[in-house]
């Protein structure tokens, strides 16, 4: 018998395989994922305080729940400002000693900056990038809804690239 020589595989040989193509839809995939996405994972949890609340209960909570930031509301729930571990630090290096006893809405952000369940992570990101804060509200309908960071924007997108990698090599393998 004599020996064969080597075939490389030409396109007939696996005519029942398909295969994928990059499309402009499959490159920015991710950034159609939504706050909506993420809070389904992550839960909607929201810890809140009182603007007459004490900054020493606020450090308290921060505490106990391993947070960074808490939502400030009124007896109604409604969304009144924001305060950050950074924002009690700051205050703190202004007046050493006399910070706990302060008053919540004498350190909280007024201003603050929501988003919607339907926003887009990419945007989300973008505005917490570019405003340079880590924590945002969820908002629907007027209502609090949820609470993000930047951590978890960044680490549900890294999941999202573990998966997208895993389904890549199955593809090129199977």
């Amino acid at each position: 018998m004599a020996p064969s020589s080597y075939q490389p595989p030409t396109r007939g040989d696996k005519a029942d395989t398909a295969t994928y193509s990059q499309t402009v839809e499959s490159n920015l995939a991710h950034s159609q994922s939504t706050v909506a996405k993420l809070l389904e994972g992550k839960g909607d949890a929201i810890f809140s305080v009182r603007p007459g609340d004490t900054i020493g209960h606020v450090v308290g909570v921060l505490k106990e729940k391993r947070i960074g930031a808490v939502v400030v509301t009124d007896q109604n729930g409604t969304l009144q400002g924001i305060l950050s571990e950074r924002d009690i630090v700051r205050r703190m290096a202004d007046t050493p000693g006399q910070t706990l006893p302060q008053q919540v809405e004498a350190l909280m952000t007024k201003s603050v900056r929501t988003c919607t369940p339907e926003d887009t992570l990419t945007d989300v990101l973008k505005t917490m990038t570019e405003g340079r804060f880590r924590h945002m509200p969820v908002v629907k309908d007027g209502n609090l809804c949820g609470m993000i960071t930047i951590g978890d924007v960044v680490n549900f997108r890294l999941r999202e690239l573990e998966y997208e990698a895993l389904r890549m090599k199955q593809m090129i393998v199977g």
